[in-house]
């Protein structure tokens, strides 16, 4: 039985069996093509395939836009009789503009949502959204502290963002993801500005004490670091690492300080001395000649020769007496001069101490690279970070190959040179948030926040390689410097000593391996 025909024009009954046969997923041959005509033009209609999908071709062409380039190469394809050509640009252009959300079997229809229609979201989409939903919900409002207004906004567009599937609802959302980044703009702006001022005023007073410091003062090293810290990418842990060793210098210095001021009592004490003793010298000298005077005196007066003889008696004891009361006082003031060098060069030495307090804290002398003490305050630091904030934290440990063969061939100065040029490599090649401190002996510890497994052992692999690009050379001779390496991420609940146990096994996994080689460490502890 026929149905009854269609009303349509040809041009609408070509274009709603080119829809239907995208909405079934059926590939647009002359014969799919020809069965969903039928469908909905009914009756019993005598017709050829390739007119009708020649008038769509046609059609398409004198429409604007993409619809009209698709009529043109359809219409190319029919004229050179490429008909998989046109099958191929018809599906290409289904898949583009048609949405369907399951697979049915063919000869259904997919009920449309019209709610969902203008949202058609595929898997990278679908990931996006959520991305962004999650950015909104919870990571914006956290940078927003001081403008809870704008949290709360930054929350509710998540979440209405996560239901929008319609055309007025992703526009609104839209709309006011726009006005709060607006928002947001104006308000780091004004932050941005704030702090800078406020930098440029601390480096202002920080210049202004300097230049009022004499030249080597104990002082200026301080104020150094901290100009050094501020014209450089502040981070938190930059700014922990640096308040945390002032602290440990100031109480260094302070008692240093202390026996500073003794010092300079000692000195203030030698000098009032050396006064006493100058004045005790004038006033002998005072003495002498207002005896001498007297003795002019009797002189004049005298009658005789033995009055003469008395008088040049006196006058000899009095001159005796006076240089040995002048030997004396040089002799004293000789001996207070001394003392006054020796308490001065003690103070010099005090002070360079206190200069160079503030870089000896936590640093390794020959390498200048973390101490122990360094380092376990930044792994301690680290992993209470990472816990609180849930992001990944790696180590590495580094030991150096063959390096007691290298002392025993070339001398330990050679070794302690080896040492000193690998913490350079290493240095030079991480990034400026990792950190190596000297483990003990030739091994090294690298401390990589904020870092999952894989970026770990690529950062480690980098350093491996540029030591080997930059030569060593002892007196003319390359020596070839190389280490084993073993790499562990920290995991919850882990402290610091399980967590280098765990990279000190793979380190030795490493070494057995064949040296010069990374091996990452596994999740559980090593057996004790």
């Amino acid at each position: 039985m026929s149905k009854k025909p269609s009303t349509q024009s040809p041009v609408d009954i070509a274009r709603e069996a080119f829809q239907r046969l995208g909405t079934r997923r059926i590939a647009p041959t002359p014969e799919a093509y020809r069965v969903a005509y039928e469908e909905i033009q009914g009756g019993d209609i005598e017709f050829r395939p390739e007119t009708v999908l020649a008038n769509l071709a046609s059609n398409l062409a004198m429409q604007p836009g993409e619809a009209g380039k698709l009529g043109q190469r359809l219409t190319v394809s029919i004229e050179v009789g490429d008909w998989e050509a046109y099958g191929q640009e018809l599906n290409e252009f289904a898949e583009q503009n048609m949405y369907v959300r399951s697979v049915v079997p063919h000869g259904e229809l997919v009920p449309v949502d019209l709610e969902r229609e203008f949202i058609r979201d595929s898997k990278k989409e679908k990931v996006l959204r959520e991305v962004l939903a999650r950015v909104l919900i919870f990571n914006l409002p956290s940078l927003l502290p001081s403008a809870p207004e704008m949290a709360n906004e930054s929350k509710s567009a998540g979440q209405d963002l996560k239901m929008a599937f319609s055309e007025p609802t992703m526009n609104e959302v839209v709309t006011r993801i726009k006005q709060l980044s607006f928002q947001i703009e104006l308000k780091t702006g004004d932050m941005a500005q704030q702090q800078e001022l406020l930098m440029r005023l601390f480096q202002l007073l920080l210049d202004n004490i300097h230049g009022l410091l004499e030249q080597g003062s104990w002082l200026s090293g301080q104020i150094t670091a901290v100009q050094d810290l501020i014209t450089g990418p502040i981070s938190q842990t930059s700014l922990a690492d640096a308040t945390k060793s002032l602290k440990e210098v100031i109480y260094k210095q302070g008692l240093l300080k202390n026996t500073l001021s003794e010092e300079k009592v000692v000195v203030k004490n030698m000098m009032l001395t050396f006064v006493d003793r100058l004045s005790a010298m004038v006033s002998t000298t005072n003495e002498y000649h207002q005896t001498i005077t007297g003795f002019s005196q009797q002189i004049s007066q005298a009658g005789n020769i033995s009055d003469l003889n008395s008088v040049l008696t006196d006058i000899m004891r009095e001159t005796q007496n006076a240089q040995d009361q002048a030997m004396r006082s040089r002799d004293d003031m000789e001996t207070a001069r001394q003392e006054v060098q020796k308490a001065e060069a003690r103070i010099q030495a005090l002070e360079t101490q206190l200069v160079q307090m503030g870089e000896l804290v936590r640093e390794d002398q020959l390498t200048g690279s973390l101490n122990r003490r360094g380092m376990d305050e930044s792994l301690d630091r680290e992993i209470t970070n990472a816990v609180r904030r849930d992001t990944p934290l790696c180590i590495a440990l580094l030991d150096l190959d063959d390096f007691k063969r290298i002392n025993d061939t070339h001398g330990h100065a050679t070794g302690d040179e080896v040492l000193v040029h690998l913490v350079q490599v290493v240095k030079d090649t991480l990034r400026k948030l990792d950190v190596i401190a000297r483990f003990g002996g030739e091994e090294f510890l690298v401390l990589m926040p904020e870092t999952g497994p894989l970026d770990a052992m690529q950062i480690i692999t980098r350093v491996q390689r540029e030591l080997t690009k930059r030569i060593f050379m002892h007196d003319t001779q390359r020596l070839l410097i190389t280490f084993s390496a073993g790499v562990a991420q920290h995991t919850k609940g882990e402290d610091q000593t399980e967590l280098i146990k765990r990279a000190d096994a793979a380190l030795y996994k490493a070494k057995n391996a064949g040296k010069n080689r990374i091996v990452f460490a596994d999740a559980t502890p090593p057996a004790k």
